[in-house]
């Protein structure tokens, strides 16, 4: 008979756990960020672009760094060798990498847009247009993610 769950060993519990849960606070914060700056490039509303730069900047950046951080400190935990990975923590490792690029260049346009919207200076549509594409392909990067680190295929 198969075991429901794996059983390791309680200090690898505060890494796992910082790590899901900064995951999931990630992809979260994306999917909020994406679904307020593309209203707000339909609206045009800086109120919805300014939600979505405090969302990225606030606690997306915070998260991603707790996901990452902690990423790293379950892999030393579990002893995974770095020089052969498995393929899942790759793909891990490689998303949040790129996704941090991602994540940088969105805050800073909304952020710019953000500053523009609230001063009257000129319209951020165009901003918010880059930036909601570029928050949508993040959070598929990241969803494809989480599904390699659940099922992890060879």
């Amino acid at each position: 008979m198969e075991p429901f769950a794996a059983i390791r060993p309680d200090d690898w519990n505060l890494p796992l756990l910082l790590h899901v849960l900064g995951a999931m606070v990630l992809v979260g914060v994306l999917a909020l960020a994406t679904a307020s700056v593309a209203a707000a490039w339909r609206s045009g509303s800086g109120a919805l672009t300014r939600l979505g730069f405090r969302a990225l900047l606030w606690a997306g950046l915070p998260a991603w760094i707790v996901t990452r951080v902690s990423a790293e400190w379950i892999a030393d935990k579990e002893g995974i060798p770095t020089d052969d990975p498995p393929s899942w923590i790759e793909m891990g490792f490689a998303v949040s990498d790129q996704g941090l690029l991602l994540l940088i260049v969105a805050t800073v346009l909304t952020g710019i847009g953000a500053r523009r919207a609230g001063r009257g200076t000129g319209s951020a549509v165009a901003l918010d247009r880059v930036a909601a594409v570029l928050l949508a392909i993040s959070v598929l990067a990241y969803l494809a993610a989480v599904w390699a680190m659940t099922t992890k295929p060879t």
